[in-house]
């Protein structure tokens, strides 16, 4: 994407053997806004930890 802001390739967490997140692609694209919604479990607090470093 040409003018993202923020582009995921095959972004994977594991726990041990429990995986979090498994391979996420993303691109997000300036001026637009997004949501990520999911049930409890499925990984949205791990992949805003990978993404911030913490």
């Amino acid at each position: 994407m040409a003018d993202a802001l923020l582009t995921l390739d095959r972004v994977s967490k594991s726990f041990g053997a429990l995986r979090v997140t498994d391979t996420v692609s993303l691109d997000i694209p300036r001026g637009e806004l997004h949501a990520l919604i999911g049930p409890n479990g499925a990984g949205k607090t791990s992949l805003i930890h990978q993404l911030s470093g913490s």
